[in-house]
């Protein structure tokens, strides 16, 4: 009996230390507890504040829309809504606010008008060239509804969108040759300087990647526009500069084809191939004529003009490793400029009619190059649409078939330059 009395209190011994335990073990689970929590509260908060910001704006607009189409309708002196953007925009809106409606300044959207004139003048509406350019700015740039923008200027909303297409149609055929054109030799120099000054990435000219825009299910070959994520869309191909700057755009490519497919059938490819990228005289890089070379991810094929980076991380060699790491840090250039696009016009994060997109598409990245060339201001408060854009961008899959086996002694004495730097 004593016996089974000491096990008994070894029993009531051993449940007394383990419920000690677990009380400390609770008692330090709960503030992790409460600070995920608090966490998770802080994000909602977060974004219950953006929703209402943009909910205050919009109503802010509607407000402005519906105070000044009953002034136009009672007072005798006003006129009409289109008088508007004469009596507010153009004579009292300060620097910020050209930025907040435009996203750009007063002295790029006067520049942009007259170099758009021509094209415009000869449109038969109502609608000054400038206005036009006013009233599309002002949709690409914040997506405003067409029903308020139509209110504010005087024009049914179905004018709003014709505007729109005119002024697109506009920018492409007249400032591409200006802002978005492929460069000469001489210029081909400058650029790989620049790169190499602002990326520490030697003999390249920029990088090239891709992004998904949305698109209104279309009515034809809607499985061909759905990308891995099955959401449709059409693909924006971009090379740019070390400065965050366009030079080359494809655009129009259903989302279901693969980066190394869609580069296979662009203009780029073709200038490549037949030596676009190669100085005249060849420039010697590390003792050896080589053209000058593009950055990609891995979903591209390495190429003699075209680099990306190693893959099996676990068998690299510290060379390798370190082509990956300066590689990653240039690739920056174009994410950073992707990011800057869509924030500046917002248009892109919101499915658009199929027709129009590709002629939208490569408008806003020649508008890109206008606020960029002539420095015009960028708010980080734009990026905050890029956040709650719930469009997800899809993974592409390593491409190794298309890879030159050639181009692998390129990618080796750039291992080399780096090593030896």
């Amino acid at each position: 009996m004593p016996e089974e009395d000491e096990g008994a209190q070894q029993k009531l011994v051993l449940l007394s230390l383990y419920l000690l335990l677990l009380r400390r073990k609770r008692g330090r689970s709960r503030p992790q507890e409460h600070a995920s929590q608090r966490v998770q509260e802080g994000q909602r908060r977060g974004l219950l504040r953006k929703y209402h910001a943009l909910r205050q704006k919009r109503l802010t607009l509607l407000l402005m829309a519906r105070i000044w189409q009953h002034r136009c309708t009672s007072s005798p002196v006003i006129g009409n809504c289109s008088d508007w953007w004469e009596q507010v925009a153009l004579q009292e809106f300060g620097p910020q606010d050209w930025l907040e409606k435009f996203h750009m300044t007063k002295d790029t959207f006067l520049l942009l008008s007259n170099q758009l004139y021509p094209k415009l003048c000869h449109q038969n509406t109502r609608l000054s060239p400038e206005k036009k350019v006013a009233l599309a700015l002002w949709r690409l740039a914040t997506n405003i509804d067409c029903n308020i923008a139509g209110t504010l200027f005087g024009v049914r909303s179905s004018m709003v969108l014709r505007c729109v297409k005119e002024v697109c149609q506009a920018i492409v055929s007249l400032l591409k040759p200006l802002y978005l054109r492929l460069p000469n030799d001489h210029e081909l120099r400058n650029m790989a300087r620049i790169f190499n000054a602002q990326w520490g990435f030697p003999h390249c000219v920029g990088v090239v990647d891709t992004i998904h825009i949305a698109v209104a299910s279309p009515t034809h070959c809607i499985d061909d526009y759905r990308n891995s994520r099955h959401c449709p869309a059409m693909v924006l191909q971009a090379a740019v500069d070390g400065l965050g700057q366009f030079w080359d755009i494809c655009t129009g490519f259903p989302g279901g084809m693969e980066n190394w497919d869609i580069l296979e059938n662009s203009y780029l490819w073709i200038l490549a191939r037949d030596g676009g990228l190669l100085s005249k005289p060849p420039k010697l890089f590390g003792g050896r004529a080589l053209k000058y070379v593009l950055l990609g991810d891995a979903s591209y094929p390495l190429q003699d003009w075209l680099l990306k980076p190693y893959l099996d991380i676990e068998k690299l060699t510290p060379p390798q490793l370190y082509f990956n790491y300066r590689l990653k840090q240039a690739h920056s250039v174009i994410e950073n400029a992707f990011l800057r696009l869509r924030a500046r016009w917002q248009c892109l994060l919101q499915p658009n009619n199929l027709t129009l997109l590709p002629t939208m598409v490569l408008a806003c990245c020649i508008l890109h190059n206008v606020c960029e060339m002539h420095a015009s201001p960028f708010s980080d408060e734009w990026l905050e649409a890029n956040e709650m854009n719930n469009f997800p961008q899809p993974n592409h899959p390593p491409s190794e078939s298309m890879d030159d086996s050639e181009a692998e002694e390129v990618r080796k004495h750039f291992c080399s330059y780096f090593q030896n730097h």
